[in-house]
Order: C-alpha cells, then structure tokens, then sequence
C-alpha cells in the first residue's frame, strides 16, 4: 500500500490543531504498537511530520511481527531516521527492552472476516498484551500511555439511546464469547487504571468508535470500507443486511488530533469516546459512497426490514472530549469518503496494491 501522496493537507491539519502539545515529546521516546495498522499509521505519519517540522529530537520504536512488509508498504515510514522497527509479538513477553517516555498502545485483532481468531485471541491480545506493555512502560519509567479502547466495551446500544456517552453502565454479557473483543477492551482499561493508581502511570484512554480514511483496510468485513471497495472497483455496493443500523465515522486526520490530545493532555484513567456524532444508516451510507465516488454504481439491499424492529445503533457522545480537550470533528462525512477513495485511486492507478 505505497502511498500516493505524503497526505499533506492532513498532516497539516494535525500540526496545527496539535502543535502546542507536542513539547511534551520533545526528546523523548515513544514505544508504538499496533504501529503499522491504520491508526498507526496515522501515528507515524503525524508524529514524523511533527517530528521535522518542529524540530523536537524524539525517536519512536515501532513493534512489528513484520518489519520487512511494513519496509515495503510504507517505506518513507518505516526509513524515517526517527523511526526504528523492531520485530516482536504483543503476546511473546517480555516485550524488547526499550527506554520510552510515552507509550501508544494500538495493537489488537480486529480483522474479524479475514481471519476468525478464536474468541480467546482476541481476549489474549488485549489482556496479556496491555501487562506486557505495562511492564515495559513501568520498568522504562514511561511518564505517558495511551490505550485504544473501543466503544464495544458498552455492549449493545440501547435503541431508545440516540448516543453513547462515558458515563453508561452497559456491557456486554459475560458468557458471550462472540464478544470476546470487548470483554478484553474492558480488561485493558482495567490494567491501564490500575497502573495509575498503584504506580502513578499517566494511563490515557480513548474508546474509539469507527473511521475512515487513508490506510483502512478495504477488505476487512466493515461496512465502509467494502462500500469504498466496491465503489471503486467493483460494479455494484452490496448491503448484507437490512441496511437499517446506524454508524457514524471520524475522518482519520481528525482522529490522529484526538488521539495525540488524548494522549499528551486527558485526565488519566478517564475514558474519552472518540468518533462522530453525526450518524446515519448503512443503507444511505452506501448510497452516499455511490454518489460521492461518481460511478453511479448500483446498490444492492439483501434483506427488507422487518416492520417494528428496534433498529441498531453504534454512535458515541463526545461531550467530554469537546467540553474537556476543545475536541471537535472538522472534516464532514462527504469530504472524508471523497479523500479516501481519492488516495486509493491514486494508488491503483500506480499499479499498487491498496490493501
């Protein structure tokens, strides 16, 4: 997935509604996992442009099961003098020794159609993955972490309730282990506000929602991703379902801006939902993506809705973060889809792969 382009319009986005943060990171040293996913990254792209522009002398150590494929598909990452790979699994503990003065810790296993882990898998990388990053932050002194949560860890959205916010008391059953994603989301915030507690981590958590952007993974099994696919690529975008759930997307320039806030100024082992408020169906999801892409290409609806039926909601409230960290989306649904498929047609017109 060579990129078409360095994302300048983003990563200047990102500088500039960031740039007052990052002294926070001047000289120091970030420990990255999940690195080389998307919100990785976007991680990277941002911190390296930070990096240059502002001068700041840190370095960052990525962990990767696979140094030499990342090399290939992001090699003006992977080559940056400030970024060093190392080759290593979340779950191989102890992690490689590395002084760190700030943590992101990204990696888990979301790829749900592509590879159907066992439900323990899921629930082993969030787990143990987390103590071993803890270890590693509490042995190198990290002063700062941050943990990717997931709005999952509410469980199911109630269909009376229009958004989620931190403070609601849902969660998924315990003996779901179709929920096995969650149930270690929820494990690792654990760990992470222990850690604050017992020996003072600044433990930062952002329960993230969904996305889209440069990098995603068009063929994951989520929706907007396979709608960007198909549009794209494809001769007709095809809803498996009813079409009637209801999802919002944070365009993935707003989310490196989150996230990097998050990290160098929450409260700590304080939870912020991070995502967009402004949802609609995937029904007309689908159809925004036609029509914003340009080829007029057919919708295809497997199943009519049944009459009366609640309908399924995944949308956060981000109050906290707007009232808390002055944190807002800025790049509207329309505009992140255009931007997307714009960067994946550019690099399929290269002859490279996009995903």
């Amino acid at each position: 997935m060579l990129p078409p382009t360095r994302l300048p319009e983003d990563t200047d986005h990102v500088l500039a509604a960031t740039e007052g943060l990052w002294e926070d990171l001047r000289g120091g040293a970030l420990f990255v996992t999940g690195g080389t996913g998307f919100f990785g990254c976007w991680m990277l792209e941002t911190f390296v442009r930070a990096n240059d522009e502002l001068g700041l002398d840190a370095h960052a150590v990525v962990l990767s099961r696979d140094p030499a494929r990342f090399h290939h598909t992001a090699p003006h990452l992977a080559g940056h003098h400030a970024v060093r790979l190392v080759a290593g699994d979340l779950l191989a503990a102890p992690l490689p020794a590395a002084a760190c003065t700030h943590i992101l810790h990204m990696g888990t296993e979301t790829n749900t159609l592509l590879t159907q882990p066992r439900a323990t898998a899921y629930f082993d990388t969030s787990v143990k993955g987390t103590q071993s990053v803890l270890d590693l932050a509490r042995q190198a002194r990290c002063r700062k972490l941050l943990l990717t949560s997931s709005g999952a860890v509410y469980g199911p959205q109630p269909p009376d309730r229009a958004r989620l916010d931190e403070d609601y008391l849902g969660a998924p059953r315990p003996e779901d282990t179709s929920e096995a994603y969650a149930h270690g989301k929820r494990a690792a915030e654990f760990l992470c506000a222990a850690a604050h507690e017992e020996w003072g981590l600044e433990a930062k958590i952002a329960r993230c929602f969904a996305f889209v952007g440069p990098y995603m993974d068009l063929d994951s099994g989520f929706a907007l991703g396979n709608f960007i696919r198909d549009a794209l690529f494809g001769d007709r975008l095809r809803v498996t379902g009813d079409g009637t759930p209801r999802r919002s997307y944070l365009y993935a320039s707003d989310l490196a801006v989150w996230l990097w806030t998050i990290l160098f100024d929450a409260a700590p082992a304080r939870p912020y939902n991070v995502g967009s408020e402004q949802d609609m169906s995937i029904r007309e999801l689908a159809e925004t993506v036609a029509a914003v892409v340009g080829r007029a290409t057919p919708v295809d609806v497997a199943k009519t809705p049944a009459a009366g039926a609640a309908v399924k909601r995944y949308v956060p409230d981000t109050s906290r973060a707007a009232a808390e960290l002055g944190l807002r989306a800025s790049v509207g649904l329309h505009e992140s889809i255009a931007r997307t498929a714009s960067w994946f047609a550019a690099a399929a017109v290269r002859n490279t792969p996009v995903s």
